[in-house]
């Protein structure tokens, strides 16, 4: 082979099937849950930085050592809420992040492959227009489009007459 395979681990049709299943099922849950935020609401509310949370820590630390200084002001059991489910949700965002990365790298692979597959093929198709072999000349000039032509061809000089 002229060229390498940098990943030839294949998802099989079950594989397929059943990440489309578990994705479908995260969506069919999730999504009840989901809001809708206007550029002025996600600008507005998303102030939340990491310094902001560890305020947020903190005042969840001393409301459950120390009940009797919280604000009576608060809903806790709603800040509770709040809390576990921001936990859940960054545990979830972690987890697809680290998917996406995965996910992402592998195909970076598989399209590289394709790509060296593919030159290796229009090489191949090259030396057999000029061979003058039936089918490749169309061939090359219908993949020939796909080519920059910048920069590799010097202008033509003007006709003599």
């Amino acid at each position: 082979m002229p060229f390498e395979n940098l990943n030839s681990s294949h998802y099989t049709a079950a594989e397929k099937t059943a990440a489309q299943a578990a994705l479908s099922t995260l969506e069919t849950t999730l999504t009840p849950k989901y809001r809708n935020l206007s550029a002025e609401e996600r600008k507005k509310y998303g102030s939340v930085n990491e310094q902001n949370k560890l305020i947020v820590n903190k005042v969840r630390d001393y409301h459950n050592t120390t009940p009797a200084l919280s604000s009576p002001d608060v809903d806790w059991d709603e800040f509770q809420a709040d809390f576990e489910s921001r936990e859940f949700i960054q545990n979830i965002i972690s987890r697809l992040e680290g998917m996406l990365t995965s996910l992402s790298n592998n195909k970076i692979l598989h399209d590289y492959d394709n790509y060296s597959a593919a030159l290796t093929d229009y090489g191949f198709s090259q030396y057999k227009a000029g061979t003058k072999v039936s089918g490749y000349e169309n061939k090359v000039t219908e993949i020939a489009q796909f080519f920059s032509r910048t920069g590799t061809t010097t202008p033509e000089a003007p006709p003599t007459v």
